[in-house]
C-alpha cells in the first residue's frame, strides 16, 4: 500500500511541476514535500495521506487521501483562489503515469481557503482522495 502511496505523490508531483502555467503562477516549480523555511510565497506542499486498504478476496487496492497546501502572499485571495484553481483542474478526473499501479481515479473532496492567524499568508487546502491497483 505505502508503495503505491509514494508513486501516487511522485506522478502528482511531476504533474504539477510539469505544467508551465502553474509553474508560472508560483514563480518557479516550487512544489515542496514540507514546508520550506525561507521560501517565497507563494508555493505548495504535500500534506498528510491516508492510505486504506480496500482489497478483497479477488482484487488489490488502496484509497489515498491527500492534501496538497498553497501557500499565498497576503493582501487578497484571489492568488491562493487562482492557484488552487489551476491544481484542482490539473488533477481532478486526470490520468496520471504510475510504475507498479493504475492511477483508477483521482477526484477532489475538499477545499479551503482561509487566512492564516496572524499572519498576511493566505493558506488554500486541497484534499483528494485517488484510488489504485497494482498492475497486474
Amino acid at each position: 500500500m505505502m508503495q503505491a502511496s509514494a508513486e501516487l505523490q511522485t506522478t502528482i508531483v511531476s504533474a504539477l511541476m510539469g505544467d508551465p502555467a502553474l509553474t508560472a503562477m508560483l514563480g518557479g516549480p516550487k512544489v515542496f514535500d514540507r514546508q520550506p523555511e525561507r521560501a517565497a510565497f507563494p508555493y505548495l506542499t504535500l500534506g498528510r495521506t491516508a492510505v486504506v486498504d480496500w482489497s478483497t478476496g479477488s482484487e488489490d487496492g488502496s484509497e489515498h487521501i491527500l492534501t496538497l497546501h498553497v501557500w499565498g502572499r497576503g493582501g487578497s485571495k484571489q492568488e491562493t483562489y487562482a492557484i488552487m484553481d489551476k491544481v484542482t483542474n490539473r488533477l481532478h478526473d486526470a490520468t496520471l503515469p504510475m510504475d507498479g499501479h493504475r492511477l483508477v481515479n483521482l477526484r477532489l473532496q475538499f477545499a479551503e481557503a482561509r487566512q492564516e492567524p496572524d499572519s498576511p499568508a493566505y493558506h488554500g487546502i486541497l484534499r483528494f482522495r485517488a484510488v489504485t491497483e497494482p498492475l497486474a
